[in-house]
């Protein structure tokens, strides 16, 4: 059984933050308590290569119907490492994303804004030996989201992964350098640490860029510690 330690949580946004107002209605109205990691939380699922399809890690391709997608390709690459720096293999992580023009594929999502019947939105990449994940996607758009008057989420993509056991489970967003909606936008702003909210933030990477093909960003995941990655709100 693995033991991790403790979470940071003054590097994470508060489970109730005025300013995100859907998190007044569901976030929890009493503290939670600290339990004893036992067996459950120190361990978690394993999954095989096999979890991963081939074109599971390319949203370029794996929602194709007659065409390419429509965006500006980009391909995104990083680490996923525990509290001590050390690579993680083995480990699923899942995206799901916007389509460019800021829709995504779900019946709540009316937002008016076109489809692109060739892009599904989501996926998963497994780490290799190294703790290294990559994928292909389309940059997301901004959209609306009726938070406050004129409120538009910045660009982001969704990650999920669980780490080697219940208790690295993490659910993030990667957002992109430059984004000027980043000053504005309550979610990203509810990290209140400053530090922790630049590891929100991808980095460019002209080496991992592909020459005539897809711009680089580069996003490393750390599960839990001082210097974790900061979940979602």
């Amino acid at each position: 059984m693995s033991v991790f330690k403790p979470r940071d949580w003054g590097s994470h946004a508060p489970l109730i933050a005025p300013g995100y107002k859907s998190t007044l209605l569901r976030g929890p109205s009493r503290a939670p308590l600290a339990i004893k990691s036992g067996l459950t939380e120190g361990t978690g699922p394993r999954f095989a290569p096999a979890s991963v399809r081939e074109l599971d890690f390319d949203l370029t391709k794996n929602g194709i119907t007659n065409g390419a997608p429509l965006g500006e390709r980009i391909v995104v690459h990083g680490r996923v490492l525990d509290t001590d720096g050390r690579p993680q293999p083995d480990i699923v992580v899942e995206v799901w994303q916007a389509n460019a023009a800021g829709r995504y594929v779900h019946k709540v999502d009316q937002h008016d804004a076109p489809l692109d019947p060739n892009f599904r939105g989501s996926g998963r990449c497994m780490t290799d030996a190294n703790g290294n994940y990559m994928f292909y996607t389309i940059k997301p758009g901004a959209y609306p989201w009726g938070n406050h008057f004129n409120a538009w989420r910045p660009n982001h993509i969704h990650l999920s992964v669980f780490g080697p056991g219940f208790a690295t489970r993490l659910v993030t967003q990667m957002y992109f350098p430059g984004d000027p909606l980043l000053d504005l936008d309550p979610i990203f702003l509810e990290t209140k640490d400053a530090a922790a909210r630049e590891r929100l933030i991808a980095k460019f990477s002209i080496e991992k860029t592909e020459e005539g093909f897809a711009l680089g960003y580069q996003f490393d995941i750390v599960l839990r510690g001082r210097n974790g990655t900061p979940m979602e709100n």
